[in-house]
């Protein structure tokens, strides 16, 4: 909707159409759905609900980014990155396809932009794509054999059980990019431990996938291409342990998958109850305070592993360093 904005990880958003429905835990707050542009044209979260189409000259704003492909590059030295529907969602069943369709025209249309689409509803992403390609490139094989090479497709993911569930659907999309949104993180999530399989002879993870051990050959292929890490922020905003973060970082690191992390939200983790308190004198003291105590499981309270004092100081104060560093990895560069 926006060539300015202030999503660390995108140059601009836009939105083709405003509207959606809650369909993931990291749902609960959306900050889509009281957006100024949501309220001020009445739109309505759920199911059931009309989505609504953005206006003819939002529409030309892309083909205006597309045109000034040389000075942006000139700049920064890359192409400008747009998250595409950052009000909606582009895999949205309740969105008509004719307009998907028209979507696809457009990102056709706009070869020098990298167009980033993510989505709670991967398991949808396959069959539309494949859909609307076969509309748009008559008499071609479609979306598996054609993928446009400037989509970079992404999932959003807030645990372990939505990694478990959709992060082979991802990797099943053909795309020059996939990656993951892990924001709001509201648990712990090892994604070594998602057990993805691309064809017989082969296995692997979330990173990373290779040969199977008997196969002669022992070449590493990528699994997800880059992965972005943040807190919730808004009001109710749940708190996201350190160890969460820490522990992708780690994962990213040694598979050597690019690592952005975002902001930690609307909480800083400024006390850490085994280090700072190691006899708990201060507990009930912090317990008085406007924060909220959070375990490595999620929990609340002063008891339980790895226990941290999540206080709420709001998203500019909290910044966005881990370990006082700031992670700004992407596809094609170093973290």
């Amino acid at each position: 909707m926006s060539e300015n904005t202030k999503i660390e990880w995108t140059d601009a958003t836009f939105n083709p159409w405003i509207g959606c429905a809650k369909v993931s835990p990291a749902c609960d707050h959306c900050y889509a759905e009281v957006s100024t542009p949501a309220r001020a044209l009445g739109v309505t979260w759920g199911a059931k609900e009309d989505r609504h189409r953005t206006s003819a000259a939002n529409w030309k704003l892309p083909l205006r980014w597309n045109a000034q492909h040389d000075e942006f590059f000139a700049a920064h030295g890359r192409r400008r990155r747009v998250f595409c529907a950052s009000l909606a969602d582009v895999f949205d069943n309740a969105v008509s396809a004719q307009w998907r369709f028209d979507l696809l025209r457009l990102i056709i249309e706009t070869p020098n932009l990298d167009w980033l689409l993510l989505t709670k509803r991967i398991g949808n992403a396959a069959e539309m794509l494949e859909q609307a390609m076969r509309a748009l490139t008559v008499g071609r094989e479609g979306w598996r054999d054609n993928y446009l090479p400037n989509v970079w497709i992404g999932a959003t993911v807030c645990n372990q059980e939505e990694a478990d569930r959709d992060i082979p659907k991802l990797l099943a999309v053909p795309a020059r990019v996939r990656f993951l949104s892990m924001e709001p993180l509201l648990g712990p999530v090892d994604l070594t431990a998602v057990q993805y399989t691309t064809s017989p002879g082969y296995f692997g993870d979330a990173l990373r996938w290779h040969h199977q051990p008997h196969c002669s050959r022992n070449e590493r292929y990528p699994g997800v291409d880059w992965v972005i890490v943040g807190g919730e922020s808004g009001p109710g905003a749940r708190p996201m342990h350190p160890d969460w973060a820490r522990s992708l970082r780690d994962q990213c690191t040694a598979a050597g998958v690019p690592f952005l992390f975002k902001q930690w939200g609307e909480h800083a983790m400024n006390y850490d109850r085994d280090r700072d308190d190691p006899d708990w004198r201060r507990c009930a003291e912090m317990d008085r305070k406007t924060g909220r105590w959070i375990n490595l499981a999620g929990g609340h309270g002063f008891h339980g592993e790895r226990v941290h004092y999540a206080e709420r100081i709001g998203k500019k104060a909290a910044g966005r360093l881990l370990d006082g560093v700031q992670h700004d990895g992407y596809p094609g560069s170093a973290s």
